[in-house]
């Protein structure tokens, strides 16, 4: 069974004039939607401005004359001025949510020829953000005069319409490619999880939490979210990269929210700050795990608020931008921990997305080595290609055990450059692979024993909660404290140029705080 249709629109003030009998030669929009056989108008809700109350009855009466069965239902409606735009939305908008629609029931269709420009435009508006359950239905006079016209009858869901769908489609898949630029891959779950990205950057301003391990991608992928955002004009202003780890002490307050004149010893002038920078853009905050929970509380509260205070400000600065975190930890355990704050990872958790480490994506490791190849010869302005049985055996190798690929893609993308620059001619050769091999063994045992000592100072728990670089650092400097006669003798010799710049010096102290950081002291070191 048919559904009742209900239109809804306004009376046309200028169009639907007319009281004497040449008023039947002629279009009337809402008279003549009445007109057509084919389209049965069960009710006709009339919205009018008070001072039109003559020209409703009217129409009234000429509606029952052609459709007698179409019950025109006239609603008073007051409008200072119909060409301000936040006036019409705001009483349209309050009408509509009033309105009793039940699509179970009835078939709406939204009359959208009569009115001003601005009441079209706010009818649009209301109907794409799905507050009225309709159909667009247009009509025009045509060229014969006829006094019925014509009319269309629009869904605004592009996917029926054939021609827009294959169009959507292309540029649907033009947004996933451009997300995908200079990412070579050949994983299933990698594709999918570009998919569901390419998705939530067209349509999501919320923020994203990008997981992964050192070298799987997160920047890359983060720049790449911003270009699209850019390119499809859902975002104008810059791309604000930050690493997080970098952010120390009280000047990580400073660098993020900036600060004021005279707010500490130092600030000889005001600073706008990184989330000032990010403003109308894209904020990336990799290793957001290394920031303290004062930030990350201020943090918060400028995600929320778009608001913050600059140090040393009682007066607030607003920032609206879009936030992208990065981290190769696991903030869930880091809340349960307490370091890491339960709000603001439930405020970043709406999109989370984890990077696949590269040994998770070995059949990824040819297409990426050779785009870093082709990357590397248009560089050097050289012509490279490997050999045929040396890049067999390079792929054989990074496929086994051995291959323990730490720092992800950054660890092949070094691997194909040393290949490259060794390389005489335009080949890379079985000998240069075979050398390489050795090589990347050799780096990775290293970097196992340097693990090794570290984890018995740190612990598996407190050696996952530092950085690579940390790790290199920290490992030497432990190295050289084993190897020391006392304390002062090792801040002796590892600050020995910076000692030198500075009137007095305490290196015993200096040494002292660094291994304070990590938890270790230079007698704990002593006893293992």
């Amino acid at each position: 069974m048919t559904k009742p249709t209900i239109v809804l629109g306004f009376v046309g003030s200028t169009f639907d004039q007319g009281y004497k009998e040449d008023r039947w030669l002629r279009w009337r929009p809402t008279v003549s939607l009445c007109m057509h056989e084919d389209l049965h108008i069960d009710e006709l809700h009339l919205l009018y401005n008070p001072r039109d109350k003559r020209l409703v009855k009217q129409v009234t009466e000429d509606i029952a004359q052609v459709s007698p069965l179409t019950k025109v239902i006239g609603i008073p409606f007051t409008l200072r001025d119909a060409w301000d735009f936040a006036e019409v939305y705001g009483a349209l908008y309050d009408w509509v949510r009033a309105f009793r629609f039940d699509p179970t029931k009835n078939d709406y269709l939204l009359h959208i020829t009569t009115g001003t420009h601005v009441v079209q435009i706010c009818w649009y508006l209301l109907l794409e953000a799905h507050y009225l359950p309709a159909r667009i239905l247009q009509s025009s006079p045509t060229d014969t005069r006829a006094p019925q016209g014509k009319y269309h009858l629009i869904d605004l869901d592009l996917s029926r319409y054939d021609s827009l769908r294959s169009r959507l489609e292309a540029e649907q898949q033009a947004n996933w490619q451009q997300l995908k630029a200079d990412i070579a891959t050949r994983n299933p779950a990698f594709n999918r999880l570009i998919t569901e990205v390419e998705k939530v950057a067209t349509r999501s301003t919320a923020p994203i939490l990008i997981m992964g391990a050192t070298g799987a991608g997160k920047s890359h992928l983060a720049k790449q979210i911003y270009q699209l955002k850019k390119d499809r004009f859902r975002m104008t202003g810059r791309f604000v990269d930050v690493n997080c780890a970098t952010l120390r002490g009280d000047s990580a307050m400073s660098a993020l929210f900036g600060h004021i004149k005279g707010a500490f010893t130092g600030a000889a002038a005001n600073r706008a700050g990184l989330l000032k920078s990010a403003d109308g853009g894209l904020l990336f905050l990799d290793e957001i795990g290394e920031i303290g929970l004062d930030e990350q509380a201020m943090l918060l509260k400028a995600l929320e608020d778009k608001s913050f205070f600059p140090v040393g400000s009682d007066k607030e600065e607003r920032a609206d931008f879009q936030l992208i975190a990065g981290t190769n930890r696991d903030l869930r355990a880091e809340v349960l921990k307490g370091t890491f704050r339960e709000d603001l990872f439930a405020r970043l958790n709406t999109w989370t997305f984890d990077l696949p480490a590269l040994k998770d994506r070995t059949e990824d490791i040819e297409p990426n080595l050779l785009f870093e190849l082709e990357r590397f010869s248009l560089s050097q302005q050289r012509q490279l290609r490997f050999h045929r049985e040396a890049l067999d055996q390079y792929l054989d190798f990074s496929r086994t055990k051995d291959a323990l690929w730490r720092g992800n893609f950054r660890d092949l993308s070094a691997s194909l450059v040393r290949m490259a620059t060794l390389a005489e001619g335009s080949r890379i050769t079985v000998e240069n692979v075979q050398d390489e091999i050795l090589r990347l063994k050799r780096l990775w045992s290293i970097d196992h024993q340097e693990n090794d000592l570290l984890l018995a100072f740190l612990g598996h728990e407190g050696l996952a909660q530092i950085d690579e670089f940390d790790r290199i650092q920290l490992s030497g400097v432990i190295k050289f404290c084993q190897k020391s006669k006392s304390m002062a003798d090792a801040g002796r010799q590892l600050f020995s140029a910076s000692r030198a710049q500075k009137a007095t010096s305490n290196d015993s102290d200096r040494l002292r705080k660094y291994l304070t950081r990590f938890g270790l002291s230079w007698e704990s070191i002593q006893k293992v």
